[in-house]
């Protein structure tokens, strides 16, 4: 086993911050060819960000969630699209260590190792001797290329089986990729689909979903570390946000950065920044951003907190975690809109960042765990008395 020093929170948001110029320079690039630019995931790795989330006794971090939260925006002011793609690395490395720990001394032996995921259950796993054999598609799928594992959820059923959702861990050589994302948002991301035929996968490296969704996890070794003992759901959430918030930092330093020098075609304003609509536009967004903060912190420390503690989550505070999810997507991408239509036409030439930082956020509104309002409407349902009516809380 292998122990490192551990870096503080301080130090790895420094060291995303100084990953920012290789990121930016190659935003456009992972754009164009439709993945993250083989330099930034090196950079990536070597800034440590691939092991803030894996257990100590293999070199990780085991970071909490409030330090994804500030990585996250930290990459994600520099291309939403690779903060987005490490982020989602950070939520299977740390489903991987719900396995049972010979499964996590398998995934985990490759340094830097990058596992990439998804929830949806849109393949089927067939029982047989010894585990299941896996057929089926899975979207949407951040990271894939530059992946060595894939978390995946399918749906396992036979002759004298009921059906039941499984996770599952499968080398990325056994499935095959289907390049399918041409997409207007998140471009950089590679979110492509993969493909299982007659894929075995052992029965050690199988869990049931409801056992995980009730916080019933295999691992022996990480059951007494807080960061390994929280519910799923509140995790991903998260390791989301941190991207969004990113996002709409972003957009707010790249409309200064445009602002002096430029005037209001079409009126007599020589200069933008002299126009009480510039002042009332950045004031607005810039209040959005300070409210999406709160939201992610807010939802960052609950995570954090009641992992320290050990104690029993209620089901206000699992909606409310995702509540303060759609909270950040929709403030940051209401901030966006600001900036965006404050920065004139110029602003749609694919060398200014705002169009980017406009699409990926508008991406990430529309992604089905962090869409507004689903998470609104949920938390609302649990507010008036009403159980979930949703497995994924």
């Amino acid at each position: 086993m292998l122990r490192t020093e551990v870096p503080t929170r301080e130090e790895l948001v420094r060291r995303a911050s100084e990953l920012g110029p290789t990121l930016q320079k190659n935003a456009k690039w992972a754009e164009e060819n439709r993945r993250i630019h083989d330099e930034s995931i090196e950079a990536l790795a070597d800034a440590g960000i691939f092991k803030m989330r894996v257990p100590a006794r293999y070199g990780g971090y085991e970071c909490d969630t409030r330090t994804l939260v500030e990585v996250g925006a930290e990459l994600g002011q520099a291309d939403g699209s690779t903060s987005w793609t490490a982020s989602v690395y950070w939520i299977p490395s740390w489903m991987t260590c719900l396995f049972p720990d010979a499964v996590q001394d398998e995934v985990f032996s490759t340094p830097n190792v990058r596992v990439c995921g998804t929830l949806s259950p849109t393949a089927m796993a067939t029982p047989v001797a010894g585990g299941a054999v896996l057929n089926g598609q899975w979207g949407f799928v951040s990271g894939a290329w530059h992946s060595q594992w894939q978390e995946i959820v399918a749906i396992q059923a036979g002759p004298d089986h009921e059906p039941m959702p499984i996770m599952a861990l499968v080398p990325m050589s056994d499935l095959q990729i289907f390049d399918d994302w041409d997409t207007s948002g998140l471009r950089g991301t590679g979110s492509v689909s993969t493909i299982a035929q007659n894929v075995f996968v052992p029965a050690e490296r199988i869990l049931p979903l409801p056992a995980i969704l009730q916080e019933q996890y295999a691992s022996q070794l990480n059951a007494g570390t807080p960061i390994y003992r929280a519910p799923l759901l509140p995790v991903a959430s998260a390791s989301s946000v941190g991207t969004v918030l990113g996002l709409a930092k972003a957009a707010k330093t790249a409309f200064l950065q445009r602002l002096p020098g430029r005037k209001i075609t079409y009126t007599a304003y020589d200069s933008q920044s002299e126009a009480p609509l510039t002042h009332l536009q950045v004031a607005e967004a810039s209040l959005k951003i300070d409210q999406a903060q709160f939201h992610a912190e807010r939802l960052a420390d609950t995570v954090d907190s009641k992992s320290e503690q050990g104690t029993q989550w209620s089901l206000e505070e699992r909606a409310r975690v995702r509540a303060d999810m759609g909270a950040v997507c929709k403030l940051a991408k209401e901030a966006v809109d600001i900036f965006a239509t404050a920065s004139g036409g110029s602003s749609i030439y694919s060398d200014v960042a705002i169009q980017r930082i406009s699409r990926d956020v508008q991406a990430v509104n529309l992604h089905a765990l962090m869409h507004p309002n689903t998470n609104n409407e949920l938390y609302g349902r649990i507010l008036c008395g009403l159980p979930p009516n949703t497995l994924y809380i």
